[in-house]
Order: structure tokens, then C-alpha cells, then sequence
């Protein structure tokens, strides 16, 4: 076990934050990307939702709450 002590997050500033986000960046990869095939529009059907799903989503405001 590590005797090194990680700091609660509240303890943590902005600054530290970044300089590990930082320090971290050469490790990460980036995928190549590939490209996306295109659909057949006759392959898109409409979307079932269950009654019980669709009460509950009309019931809901536009923006939320």
C-alpha cells in the first residue's frame, strides 16, 4: 500500500486540477477515426414506447424543471 494520501476532492484546487489533466494528455490516445456508413432510409421504422413511457414523458415540461 501506497504512504502517499490522496486529497479529498473538495481539497483539491482548479489548478492542481488542470496540471494533472495536463500531465496526463501524452498518455491518451486518440482512435482513428472510421468512417460511418449510411442507412437505407428503408431500414428506419418508427419507435414503439410503451404507454406507461410515453405518460411519463408527456407529463414532463420542454426544458425541465
Amino acid at each position: 500500500m501506497s504512504n502517499n494520501i490522496v486529497p479529498r476532492e473538495s481539497e483539491m484546487s482548479l489548478a492542481e486540477l488542470r496540471g494533472d489533466c495536463a500531465r496526463m494528455a501524452p498518455h491518451w490516445t486518440v482512435p482513428a477515426r472510421t468512417a460511418t456508413k449510411r442507412v437505407e432510409h428503408s431500414r428506419i421504422h418508427g419507435v414503439t414506447v410503451p404507454p406507461s413511457s410515453a405518460r411519463l414523458i408527456d407529463s414532463m415540461s420542454d426544458y425541465g424543471d
